[in-house]
């Protein structure tokens, strides 16, 4: 959509919701608020609970600007539901969405098609885990490091496997990598520059991700430019073949001077520490113009 029609629209922030990243969302989703006000378009928020369907009928919106995270919202549900309203929405359609999410299902493509990844193996409450240490087990179906955890000691174990399985059905254990963290984010196919993330704590947590002060922020990221090159490549390649759209971030573990895909975020956090804000005012471009260019690349995917 261009700005002169979405000027006569009304936009709907799709926010909050049920799953446990709700707070998170909730501050992605003022912040994407305010911008949208403050660049002169008619919006409002709308907390994504059981009863989403009936405000979206009541509040008539024309557009919605999806800031769900995690489970009903960055899954691929609620785009469903937009695509049966007919109502244009910003990010990922109903597949990119849903196989983003899953990190098991995730990395089933990642290695059918090549793309770097850290060795893994896919768990059940059904079958015993068995993987060498150390390993990182977490949850298939949560974001923002949520019932993730790092277990390098066989006494740990249980309670790792335990919290992972509080949170999803099915878990992902996979080899741990002691390099450092990058991450890409791409806004409607162009690549934003890449940033390093250096936890004070060693490890990116819930709590490294959203506390000011706890997390180092590096950009442009400190890897050479043969591991940028292959950075870039790998990211543009995983948006392409899991027919991603809009804003995604694609974080990456280095081992020596190759990336490995970690994890896909299709509706990256907007809040004051998330890292494509940080990306996108790094080539000196406001908020408000990051929340612009997300707005104008809304559509119906089928």
């Amino acid at each position: 959509m261009d700005k002169k029609t979405l000027r006569h629209k009304k936009i709907g922030v799709l926010l909050g919701g049920k799953s446990s990243e709700r707070e998170i969302s909730l501050k992605s989703g003022n912040a994407i608020l305010q911008s949208l006000t403050r660049n002169g378009y008619t919006a409002i928020g709308i907390d994504a609970g059981n009863d989403l369907v009936k405000k979206i009928k009541k509040e008539r919106i024309d557009v919605a600007f999806i800031a769900l995270h995690g489970k009903w919202g960055e899954d691929g549900t609620v785009q469903g539901l937009l695509e049966i309203m007919g109502i244009p929405y910003t990010g990922s359609g109903v597949l990119g969405s849903s196989i983003a999410m899953d990190k098991a299902t995730m990395k089933l493509i990642l290695t059918g098609m090549g793309i770097p990844t850290p060795a893994y193996a896919i768990f059940n409450a059904e079958t015993k885990v068995a993987f060498p240490l150390p390993f990182v087990v977490k949850p298939a179906n949560e974001g923002s490091t949520i019932g993730i955890s790092i277990v390098r000691n066989k006494k740990d174990k249980n309670n790792a496997i335990g919290k992972a399985f509080q949170y999803d059905k099915k878990i992902l254990v996979e080899k741990y990598i002691e390099g450092s963290e990058i991450t890409v984010g791409i806004v409607n196919s162009m690549p934003l520059p890449i940033i390093e993330v250096k936890p004070s704590k060693g490890f990116y947590d819930f709590e490294a991700k959203y506390t000011k002060g706890m997390t180092e922020y590096i950009i442009p990221a400190t890897i050479n430019k043969k591991a940028e090159r292959k950075a870039y490549n790998i990211a543009l390649k995983v948006y392409k073949a899991f027919e991603l759209t809009g804003c995604v971030r694609i974080d990456m573990l280095m081992e020596e001077d190759t990336p490995l895909v970690i994890d896909i975020n299709t509706s990256p956090g907007m809040t004051e520490t998330s890292l494509v804000p940080k990306a996108w005012g790094y080539m000196g471009k406001t908020f408000d113009e990051l929340i612009e260019k997300i707005l104008l690349g809304a559509s119906l995917k089928t």
